[in-house]
């Protein structure tokens, strides 16, 4: 199964992947693009205040290159997008619980402070929400291309069914015989004879 069938080009989800992944690429190119012009140490573990969350260079160059990542996926949009808002939203949870075991001691080489392990469990939970907005939830609409994937017999029935509407064909209708989805399903098999 390859990622890049599940997704129309043109489907409604991608629209809300490009806009995630951009909006928060932005906003980490942003913090990354002023620590750099506060020409701060790289491996600082004090951290400089930027924007109310303490960082350094490197923090500040970790954020300019996950920001381009964002940046460059929402551009691709579709699954890439999807797929990189989940992978990334996630890695910013998993820093976020991370750097909660080693603030205040010298193995904290990115400079992090309480603000930033909020920032990075709010940042990682709105990423990873837009990654999976329309992909992960029990009920999602026929028309979704993930439930239709997830749910290929019945998506093939209700497609067979919207065609026959379209073309004006009754559907079968058994009175004291089988229910209308084994009437569907018995309609799709093979007729001999």
């Amino acid at each position: 199964m390859k990622l890049s069938d599940e997704l129309p080009v043109d489907h409604r989800l991608a629209t809300v992947y490009r806009y995630g992944a951009a909006f928060c690429g932005l906003t980490l190119l942003v913090f990354g693009a002023l620590g750099f012009a506060d020409e701060l140490s790289p491996f600082s573990t004090d951290g400089k205040q930027i924007a109310g969350m303490s960082t350094n260079g490197v923090l500040s160059l970790v954020s300019l290159v996950v920001g381009l990542a964002l940046v460059a996926g929402a551009i691709v949009g579709g699954n890439v997008a999807s797929t990189l808002n989940m992978v990334v939203g996630a890695l910013f949870l998993l820093s976020g619980f991370a750097h909660i075991f080693i603030l205040d001691r010298p193995s904290n080489f990115l400079g992090f402070g309480m603000t930033n392990v909020m920032f990075s469990f709010v940042m990682g939970l709105i990423i990873l929400t837009f990654g999976m907005y329309g992909r992960v939830s029990s009920k999602l609409p026929h028309d979704n291309p993930y439930w239709r994937r997830r749910h290929a017999r019945e998506a093939a029935r209700e497609s067979l069914a919207a065609r026959r509407r379209e073309r004006g064909e009754a559907l079968p209708v058994a009175v004291g015989g089988p229910t209308g989805r084994q009437a569907l399903a018995a309609s799709d098999e093979p007729r001999t004879g």
